[in-house]
């Protein structure tokens, strides 16, 4: 054979390898970090998202950012991953989780061009994230179920330097008291607390109902608009005579004939409403269709009925008014009624509603937000998932933290402690985590217009004196005890933050060979003549340019 080489991979296949693709990787996970970075905590700013269709997103949630992003390079989606974990485990900590893995990345680059191994600095950060969980439990305050006026702070700080942040107070309170009615034996399940958002009014205007909003009207106009003291029945099953499931042939032959068989539907569906108004039914919600006839009959009756409600609206009336579900109109009784002091139907921002109110002890309430334009609603809308969320974890875990920086600020103080005590290179690599871990409350200092490092030397030297629960004042700029203050988040914020942003920069770490089947560019022009494989130049294509991997959100960035 001699010196010919051996092709093993396709042309069209790009190949990085060794520290080009450390390097390459590095740089992903960095720019992604970088893109979310200023919009971390109460002074944080927005991202104005624009898509290829010209629909426009403005906000600061870290995962809405990276979501809509068009992010292509394979490693930048791995951080990416670590802002939807957090997202759906706690519901908030977005950006903190994305920041972190994006400084462990870049203080990792360090140490890997002094030559220390990427299995010694991955076996480091797993030591140190398993003892940042230690520290996080050591310093956690216990939190009782009953404590609204602690969970109402919970729930504030989420939302702050969101677009909620105006009405804070009022939304934190209905959020708690949302969640806290939707509680029970299994656990909280926040789908029970439904948001929805009217264009018109101010965020201070935003309500809670006890009880479950249907997006539909009533089907008849005769039929009343509002009952009080309702008895409701829910029905999965259409109100309309059942037609044969064979192909059947019937051969009329004379016109009275044709008249008993209308008759004889009108009879059946008579008797379908009769049996619902036997029962004692003054609502009908349908998840299928009802009969013109039949409608006619049930406003005869006085009953207001509603057809094809969404499946998830039955099951939220069922779980608000403690009706059953009922398939066979036949077998109603009076058992399977639920009850609500009203059922009307209002109008809200220009459509007609459903309104099912006045639930005692309901276990489905609606929360509807009101903002002065759309893009206002969507933000407040995201800002209360958000704090949705940090309220049932916290319901959950019973354990919350310090806000402002505070527990970052121990948390470096105990790895470098730790990191002392142990041997071996996997030292630096701890030290290297305890550094990485100060970008939070750097970036607190820097997005609110403070002096970085003084910021810094002030909350280390007060927490080297033991004070556990001070951070920073991103209004004022001082250093001030945040428990007292009542800026607090759940415990699992922070935990969950930690452990996803060092397992995600461990993955990328341990990566030294990239083989991409295509062009690897990270979302460059197709026309790019500059196809060179290798380091980061070629590799990592458009993330050089201010992140072209961004593709269509590209110059919103």
């Amino acid at each position: 054979m001699g010196n010919q080489p051996l092709i093993v991979l396709s042309e069209d296949s790009q190949r990085t390898s060794g520290k080009d693709a450390q390097s390459m990787n590095i740089t992903a996970g960095k720019a992604v970090a970088e893109s979310v970075r200023t919009t971390l905590g109460p002074k944080g700013m927005d991202k104005m998202l624009v898509s290829d269709a010209g629909d426009v997103v403005v906000t600061n949630d870290g995962v809405t950012i990276l979501d809509e992003m068009d992010i292509e390079h394979p490693a930048a989606n791995m951080i990416v991953e670590v802002a939807q974990t957090q997202e759906d485990e706690v519901g908030d900590g977005t950006t903190t989780s994305v920041v972190i893995a994006g400084e462990l990345l870049a203080k990792a680059e360090d140490l890997l061009d002094q030559d220390i191994h990427a299995t010694i600095l991955a076996q480091g950060y797993r030591q140190a994230a398993e003892k940042a969980e230690e520290i996080l439990e050591d310093i956690a305050i216990d939190v009782d179920e009953d404590d609204t006026e602690i969970l109402e702070s919970i729930a504030a700080t989420a939302m702050t330097g969101k677009g909620a942040e105006s009405a804070k107070d009022t939304l934190a309170s209905l959020l708690v008291e949302a969640v806290q009615s939707v509680a029970d034996d299994e656990g909280i399940d926040t789908d029970n607390v439904s948001v929805e958002t009217v264009v018109g009014g101010s965020i201070d205007e935003s309500e809670l109902v006890e009880g479950v909003i249907v997006d539909k009207e009533r089907v008849h106009e005769n039929m009343p608009y509002s009952v009080e003291d309702a008895n409701i029945a829910l029905l999965d099953t259409a109100i309309e005579v059942k037609e044969t499931e064979l192909d059947a042939e019937v051969n009329v032959t004379d016109p009275d004939q044709l008249q008993q068989f209308l008759d004889q539907e009108e009879k059946q569906l008579k008797e379908m409403v009769d049996k619902l108004s036997e029962a004692g039914a003054d609502v009908v919600f349908c998840q299928k269709g009802i009969d013109d006839m039949a409608q006619h009959y049930l406003a005869q009756e006085g009953i207001i009925a509603v057809r094809r409600a969404k499946k998830s609206d039955i099951k939220a009336l069922s779980r608000s008014t403690g009706a059953r579900i009922v398939s066979n109109v036949d077998d109603i009784t009076a058992e399977d009624l639920g009850f609500a002091g009203s059922v009307s139907q209002k109008e809200i921002a220009g459509d007609e509603r459903i309104f099912v109110e006045d639930v005692e002890d309901a276990k489905a309430v609606t929360l509807v937000l009101r903002g002065g334009t759309e893009h206002v609603v969507d933000e407040v809308e995201r800002a209360v998932e958000d704090a949705l969320g940090v309220v049932r974890v916290t319901l959950e875990d019973g354990q919350v933290v310090p806000g402002g920086g505070a527990p970052e600020a121990e948390l470096s103080l105990g790895l470098r402690d730790y990191a002392d005590s142990v041997g071996g290179r996997e030292q630096l690599a701890i030290e290297a985590f305890a550094d990485a871990i100060d970008v939070v409350p750097r970036t607190l200092a820097e997005n609110a217009g403070l002096d970085p490092i003084d910021s810094l030397v002030d909350l280390r030297s007060q927490h080297d004196s033991g004070e556990t629960s001070v951070g920073l004042d991103a209004y004022t700029g001082d250093i001030i005890d945040m428990e007292g203050e009542g800026v607090v988040e759940p415990l699992r914020v922070k935990t969950q933050a930690v452990e996803s942003a060092t397992e995600a920069a461990v993955m990328i770490l341990r990566i030294d060979d990239v083989i991409a089947a295509g062009d690897l560019k990270g979302g460059g022009s197709d026309d790019d003549e500059d196809d060179a494989p290798g380091g980061p130049g070629g590799g990592m294509g458009g993330m050089g340019g201010g992140m072209g991997g961004m593709g269509g959100m590209g110059g919103a960035m």
